[in-house]
């Protein structure tokens, strides 16, 4: 059985400096992003399009989605197949091609998880299979129109 399931964002533009968008360079790029009863994201875009480096671009957070739900999918297949996962980094990349015109599109994004196992014997083959699975699992890189590809490390752990 199907489920439809509805996540609810609010985004609010913080960037009015008293004229609005009356020019390009008149306006900053901030905004916040909230969910009820969660802390507040402060955003921007990235720095090359006016931005403020010290706040979340979407860019970033489109990436840092595609490592978060990659880690959590893992992680439950791991728990499911009684594999004792002690620690789990990733330092994702995403490569987006900017157009002559100023548009874009991610071209691909690249995850780099590294992943401490209990009892690791060596098996890369099949950590890599998880990892292939946690993929397919991932609902968002299941809504992208980019290849989201993963180049895991394992690790014994202790």
């Amino acid at each position: 059985m199907s489920k439809t399931h509805q996540y609810l964002t609010q985004l609010v533009w913080t960037g009015n400096t008293g004229e609005g968008t009356r020019a390009y360079g008149s306006y900053e790029r901030s905004h916040a992003i909230s969910v009820e009863n969660k802390p507040v994201i402060p955003g921007s875009s990235d720095p090359h399009f006016r931005g403020d480096s010290s706040r979340y671009n979407p860019e970033e957070l489109l990436v840092a989605s595609l490592s978060s739900c990659h880690m959590l999918w893992f992680l439950h297949i791991c728990s499911a197949q009684g594999i004792v996962v002690t620690a789990y980094e990733d330092e994702a990349t995403g490569f987006m091609q900017e157009d002559a015109d100023g548009g874009g599109r991610f071209t691909t994004v690249v995850l780099h998880p590294k992943v401490w196992v209990k009892n690791y014997d060596g098996d890369a083959e099949k950590i890599n299979a998880l990892h292939a699975a946690a993929h397919k699992k991932c609902f968002i890189a299941s809504s992208c129109n980019f290849p989201v590809k993963h180049e895991p490390v394992c690790y014994a752990a202790g």
